[in-house]
């Protein structure tokens, strides 16, 4: 092999290491820094190749996609005097890949900064609010708050908070069983309450049955004897009207019916003269009347 041809791959070598260095990519889910001896000289946000000097300028990339960082379980003093224990995660996005790294370099930074401040926070708007706004709808409501705040705090260093949330809110150990009681207590007294009503309620019931009954049955009653009473006018009546009609037969008819009431058993016993008017259809046959 010629001293020319070794040059010569020599050279394509040397190019090639240099092309290689003096090229990188930028994906579309990444934003860079060029660095040329620690100072930023160049911010790239456009994705695809680019070109910076090599063996002296150096690429940082960061993700410009949502990040999260979990606040570990803290416990939190609302309004109320009452306890929890919160535990809560950021939504973050690196917006200024300059400003976010001057101010914290590393992501491990930006967690232990974005976590002071959100736990803070949490306190600061917790602190105002008691256990049944935490737990009720107007949560979002302080969620929007505490995320308005840390990303307010935050914005100095190149970060945008798009969410902040609680994941999960416990009561400590020893106030649970305590609220649990007094849950219990509270949810006894109600039932009894329900029952002391319940049972006025069908006393009231059965003493308005009683009286619409009392008064049912006077007016039934009351109806009853008006009309017996009208009735037996109108059977005096009749009885009345019949005599007139023909008071001889009205007479032999009311003998024998009383005949009939005193002789019907068989067993009746009647201590009479001979001559008394009440036998004298039994001793001798009525002479008939004209017609």
């Amino acid at each position: 092999m010629s001293r020319a041809l070794i040059a010569a791959i020599a050279a394509v070598i040397v190019l090639l290491v240099v092309t290689s260095a003096s090229l990188f990519t930028v994906n579309q889910t990444q934003q860079a820094l060029v660095t040329q001896f620690g100072r930023v000289v160049e911010v790239v946000t456009q994705p695809g190749l680019h070109v910076k000097t090599p063996f002296v300028q150096s690429v940082l990339t960061f993700d410009r996609r949502l990040l999260t960082v979990e606040q570990p379980g803290q416990e939190v003093i609302l309004g109320d005097q009452r306890r929890l224990i919160v535990d809560s995660f950021a939504v973050f996005r690196i917006t200024n890949p300059l400003l976010y790294y001057q101010a914290v370099g590393t992501a491990e930074g930006i967690r232990g900064r974005l976590n002071s401040v959100v736990s803070g926070s949490l306190r600061r708007v917790l602190g105002n609010n008691k256990l049944l706004d935490v737990l009720s709808a107007d949560r979002d409501r302080i969620m929007r708050r505490i995320r308005d705040e840390v990303n307010s705090e935050m914005h100095g260093f190149g970060i945008a908070v798009d969410d902040v949330r609680i994941r999960r809110a416990d009561l400590p150990e020893e106030n649970t069983q305590a609220i649990l009681q007094r849950m219990q207590s509270e949810r006894h007294r109600v039932a009894a309450q329900q029952r002391a009503e319940g049972a006025e309620a069908s006393l009231k019931i059965r003493a308005d049955a009683a009286r619409d009954r009392t008064v049912l049955l006077a007016d039934a009653r009351a109806k009853a004897d008006n009309l017996r009473g009208e009735g037996e006018a109108q059977a005096t009546d009749i009885y009345a009207k019949a005599f007139n009609r023909d008071p001889h037969f009205f007479a032999i008819w009311r003998t024998l019916q009383g005949y009939r009431e005193a002789f019907d058993k068989g067993n009746a016993r009647l201590v009479l003269t001979p001559d008394n008017d009440y036998l004298r259809y039994l001793q001798s046959q009525p002479t008939p009347t004209a017609p």
